[in-house]
């Protein structure tokens, strides 16, 4: 298992992209397992099962539209890399499908969407990888090449936009503060965005609002509290947001468009812990319930 800096594992902080008024986010993966469960998101309250995927494995990436989530690669037992991609309807319960094969098998991705394409970037294959790949979450099928980051990021975060997707953050091997981006319905190399506030990976991604992006917790050195948020639209460094309830690494997100909830993570032990924001203020975290298995590395869904 390749180490990630300062924590004994190496693994990420999958999460998934799509802007829309979602209801429903399912949090997807574990170490070993094939677990999912569900909540709503503007109600607090325990998530509850919402099935299992194919294959057990975790350090997957995510996508989502307003129906349906797209789970990419990952780990499987033993940290063997995978190229399989599973979907789900988010709206109703029950096992994972198989969508198709990622270009790269890899694990430490993350996704983003525009709520009709999702585009999976970074990972580690046996190198730490740049590629960026694409899919039409409404189909089924093989993913198709879509460029490269501007660098190769292990357990990197990302979120987006209706237009554009950011990944920021990861291992390269060691943790890096930087911001590429994309613009999601074409095809090439991601740009200079801007730094994170501190060089860091293993963070939450995949909250969003229509204008605003989150990425909580990780690994700075040290396991992490800070959430920090970007103006999607724009490019510039993040800025301080509040707190996690608690230093956190490779928690998972959702969101709707007010609200982003982060659930699990790691911090020996690990945590079942859902908490959320109001993703347009700035303030800390508040308590939501919990999840139905304690892990971190799952991949965030939502619609």
């Amino acid at each position: 298992m390749q180490p990630y800096m300062g924590l004994g594992n190496s693994l990420q902080t999958a999460q998934s992209g799509g802007v829309s008024g979602a209801s429903r986010g399912v949090f997807v993966g574990a170490n070993g397992g094939t677990v999912m469960d569900y909540i709503t998101i503007a109600t607090t309250g325990n998530a509850i099962d919402f099935g299992d995927l194919t294959v057990a494995r975790w350090q997957s990436g995510g996508v989502s539209s307003e129906t349906r989530g797209v789970v990419t690669a990952g780990a499987t037992a033993g940290d063997v890399v995978s190229n399989v991609m599973d979907y789900i309807t988010i709206a109703t319960t029950g096992n994972a499908t198989d969508f198709g094969d990622a270009t790269v098998a890899r694990r430490g991705l993350a996704g983003v969407s525009n709520l009709t394409r999702g585009v999976s970037g970074g990972g580690f294959s046996g190198a730490y990888s740049n590629v960026m790949d694409y899919i039409t979450i409404a189909t089924t099928g093989n993913a198709t090449d879509f460029g490269n980051l501007t660098t190769t990021p292990n357990h990197t975060a990302a979120v987006g936009g209706d237009t554009r997707g950011v990944w920021g953050g990861g291992a390269t091997p060691s943790n890096t503060n930087i911001m590429g981006y994309i613009t999601i319905a074409t095809t090439g190399n991601a740009t200079d965005f801007g730094d994170l506030v501190v060089a860091n990976s293993t963070m939450s991604g995949g909250v969003q609002s229509s204008t605003r992006g989150i990425f909580s917790g990780g690994n700075a050195g040290g396991i992490t509290n800070v959430i920090q948020y970007i103006t999607i639209a724009t490019t510039g460094n993040a800025t301080d947001f509040g707190d996690l309830i608690a230093a956190n690494y490779a928690p998972a997100g959702v969101s709707s468009l007010t609200r982003g909830v982060i659930g699990g993570g790691g911090d020996s032990p690990d945590t079942n812990v859902i908490q959320y924001i109001t993703i347009d203020t700035t303030g800390n975290a508040t308590d939501f319930g919990d999840l139905t298995v304690a892990r971190p590395f799952a991949t965030g869904v939502q619609a």
